[in-house]
């Protein structure tokens, strides 16, 4: 059986803003010629399965039911997505797959589940009504007391999930929200400066500014412009925005600690970014007691840190709602000895020399706080004493690591 993947062009379109989510998917489907949606309701799976549906302009296609894996309903779909995709591309009959993810999946895994698969992405959308953008970043609720979990052992908020969703995206979907404002606009450019955004609605077809296709996507580009031709009209932005193409070892790249592409200095509106780098370790014990204050100081935190206790491991910072998570993210590239710097992706190399220090290396704090109302000289002076004081400092790596240590509770040392 011959497969015909190069003809299917797949963008998945996510978001816990449910009505936001479904307007955007029917627009895609309103504009692109040729397209369907595939979306599996996870809501089902407390009765041991997970609902699949694939519809177009019309109506429902065809439904299935796809049986839970280790009862994990987002197990389930990563089984099912793939093959339905094939599915659809061997039939020959359908230009874009639009995945509509069920509310709390989040779109990294998905994407990277159809690009192992064999199929290509060409777009990645978050959909968001701008109005509910600090509500949801301030809810520190667990995805559980919701009906909002993937799995028995789903662990996430709502607050983290979501800004994972929003942040992966390269494409923000925008609903015409009239409750939204100037601060509600602003801190979502703020929170995910490099994504594009593009109107659900409003946009006329053809407005294509700031939608051209990547220099090294020639074939989704050309998928782009045929379906434009297919109507005999220019695409929508939207519609062109999920043909424009997607790389997916760069959008895994850009949210990983040690690289991450975090937002810089900013302040309008009255929602400010704080950029804070150091190269000097903090004090486990009195980082520990201010992490509470820190946590709470702004709707959204993220980055890589240094402890002393631990000097030769990248902590990653990632804070939403109130609540923080702590995690190693593995070696500093200080740390490491030069064979192993061969095994390194050459994007994490090239982070590391931005910012390299002649002493020690990428170790380094590298955090950004992003938030209406941000106190920034308070935030500062509280992370500056959290740091080694200069005797402290003196002592070296054999005396830092005889700190009494704070974290290995929430590192699970």
């Amino acid at each position: 059986m011959q497969v015909h993947e190069h003809e299917l062009s797949v963008a998945i379109v996510g978001g816990l803003h449910s009505d936001a989510r479904k307007a955007a998917v029917a627009r895609l489907l309103a504009d692109v010629p040729g397209s369907v949606v595939l979306h599996h309701d996870l809501a089902t799976a407390a009765a041991g399965t997970v609902v699949r549906t694939v519809s177009d302009t019309t109506g429902i296609l065809s439904a299935g039911e796809a049986p839970l894996v280790n009862d994990c309903a987002c197990c389930a779909l990563r089984e099912d997505l793939v093959p339905e995709l094939r599915r659809l591309a061997d039939a020959g009959q359908t230009r874009l797959a639009i995945v509509e993810l069920w509310d709390s999946v989040e779109p990294k895994a998905m994407a990277e589940v159809v690009t192992e698969g064999g199929l290509t992405v060409t777009g990645v959308i978050t959909a968001v009504d701008p109005a509910l953008l600090l509500p949801y970043l301030g809810n520190g609720d667990d995805l559980a007391d919701g009906g909002l979990a993937a799995a028995a052992t789903d662990q996430r908020t709502v607050a983290d999930t979501f800004a994972r969703q929003l942040e992966y995206a390269t494409v923000l979907a925008l609903v015409d929200s009239p409750d939204a404002d100037d601060e509600d606009r602003e801190l979502l450019a703020q929170l995910h400066p490099t994504a594009r955004q593009v109107p659900v609605s409003g946009g006329h077809p053809g407005d294509l500014a700031g939608m051209e296709a990547p220099a090294d996507a020639p074939a989704e580009a050309s998928a782009a412009a045929g379906a434009g031709e297919e109507t005999g009209r220019p695409l929508s932005p939207l519609a062109a925005a999920a043909l424009a193409g997607f790389d997916v070892e760069a959008a895994a790249a850009a949210q990983h600690p040690a690289c991450a592409l975090l937002p810089a200095e900013a302040d309008a509106h009255g929602v400010a970014t704080f950029v804070w780098r150091r190269h000097r370790p903090f004090h486990p014990g009195r980082l520990y007691e201010a992490l509470e204050d820190l946590t709470c100081a702004a709707a959204r935190s993220r980055g890589r840190f240094w402890l002393a206790d631990h000097p030769d491991t990248l902590l990653h910072w990632d804070a939403a709602g109130g609540a923080l998570c702590v995690e190693s993210a593995g070696p500093w590239l200080a740390s490491l000895p030069d064979a192993a710097w061969d095994m390194v992706p050459p994007v994490r190399r090239a982070a590391a020399a931005l910012d390299w220090h002649p002493e020690h290396g990428d170790c380094c704090q590298h955090l950004v706080f992003t938030s209406p109302g941000l106190d920034r000289d308070g935030l500062e002076e509280l992370l500056e004493s959290c740091l080694l004081t200069d005797a402290e400092y003196a002592g070296g790596r054999t005396a830092w690591k005889r700190l009494p240590p704070a974290f290995d509770t929430l590192l699970e040392v």
